[in-house]
């Protein structure tokens, strides 16, 4: 693992669950993500689909790089471990993105069948930032 200049101290509790906005109409509701909807300015979208039954997706941290995490359909169960607490959210609600923090561990599972998980990034992909293994993680968390 390359080694970086400074400890990240987040932790579990630093994630949150963000409301996105509802615009409620007969037609059928309609949620955006603009302005300050999430605290950082959004550089990558991504979305995962089609997960075959019992995989997992995440296993990961990044060094840099914030997420917001929303269940657009379906459901799923989102792990965060920050090297000393554990926690697992289901997400189920379009209109609600989970805020994974710089420095925190997260494995995506218990994907329902159909669930389409969008992820908003805060930065690019650079393989550089991401923490792949957990006791690389660990190692990072406590120096």
């Amino acid at each position: 693992m390359e080694q970086h200049p400074e400890k990240i101290n987040t932790t579990i509790n630093d994630a949150r669950l963000i409301d996105i906005p509802i615009m409620h109409d007969v037609r059928g509701n309609l949620s955006v993500v603009e302005g300050d909807t999430i605290p950082f300015k959004m550089n990558r979208i991504y979305y995962l689909y089609d997960v075959p039954g019992g995989e997992e997706r995440g296993g990961h941290a990044h060094i840099e790089n914030q997420a917001v995490v929303i269940a657009l359909s379906g459901s799923f169960d989102v792990v965060l471990k920050d090297g000393r607490d554990e926690k697992s959210i289901m997400l189920n609600k379009p209109s609600q993105g989970l805020l994974v923090p710089t420095g925190i561990w997260r494995e995506i599972r218990n994907f329902s069948s159909g669930s389409v998980c969008l992820v908003i990034a805060s930065d690019l992909f650079s393989e550089d930032d991401y923490i792949r293994e957990y006791e690389d993680f660990l190692s990072f968390k406590n120096r």
